[in-house]
């Protein structure tokens, strides 16, 4: 990678471009491992890091992640691990579950299929901590967000919006449609990293009330 690459983001944090998801969300587990980095971020189509500005100057930082970059990937760096997660659709769970379906003129349960057909996977967190932007859906399904977002959404609740998913791993407001909702604890406060998904993840949304 050339410097040219890596663009400042204020005075302790660097950034650069990489589409490429697997190889985006390889890169950033690798730079999280290696230990040189406050914070690792990956984003939908670039990686952050933020160093220490008592230690590093710019141009040393960015000298260490130009060389870290230039390296090949580790084979465990390249592993992706696969979540499944019940979520119980539509009802108090997923209250927006029924008009969503109306719209694009689909049953509920021919939308849940769509849903749960294949693995999702997790590009980011952010929004709210531990909220996970899930992609995977087809750009099809057109779902605007809520005109009017909630003040408070259930942990664990299940968000749908145009190509993606979102997954509210603590209580709080949201703008996301809600068509569904988990009960697996999501969040950890005793655990090393207290989220349960972490960008690379890919997550199998399963119908929990599937008989």
């Amino acid at each position: 990678m050339s410097n040219a690459a890596i663009t400042s983001c204020g005075d302790d944090a660097l950034r650069f471009d990489m589409p490429e998801r697997a190889i985006r969300l390889a890169r950033a587990r690798q730079l999280q491992a290696s230990g040189d980095w406050i914070e690792v971020v990956p984003g939908r189509r670039d990686i952050t890091v933020q160093f220490n500005p008592h230690i590093d100057t710019p141009q040393s930082a960015r000298a260490r992640l130009s060389n870290t970059m230039s390296k090949a990937l580790p084979s465990e760096a390249r592993s992706m691990q696969h979540v499944r997660l019940p979520v119980h659709f539509g009802g108090d769970n997923g209250p927006d579950l029924a008009g969503i379906a109306h719209s694009l003129d689909l049953s509920q349960s021919d939308l849940i299929a769509q849903l749960t057909a294949q693995p999702l996977d997790v590009d980011m967190l952010g929004f709210t901590p531990g909220f996970a932007y899930m992609s995977g859906l087809s750009e099809r399904l057109e779902i605007p967000r809520l005109s009017q977002p909630r003040q408070q959404v259930p942990p664990g609740s299940v968000g749908l919006i145009t190509g993606q998913c979102g997954l509210y791993a603590l209580a709080g407001p949201g703008g996301w449609p809600l068509i569904g909702r988990t009960d697996v604890s999501l969040f950890d406060a005793s655990a090393d990293d207290p989220f349960k998904l972490q960008p690379g993840m890919q997550v199998q949304l399963v119908d929990a009330d599937e008989s």
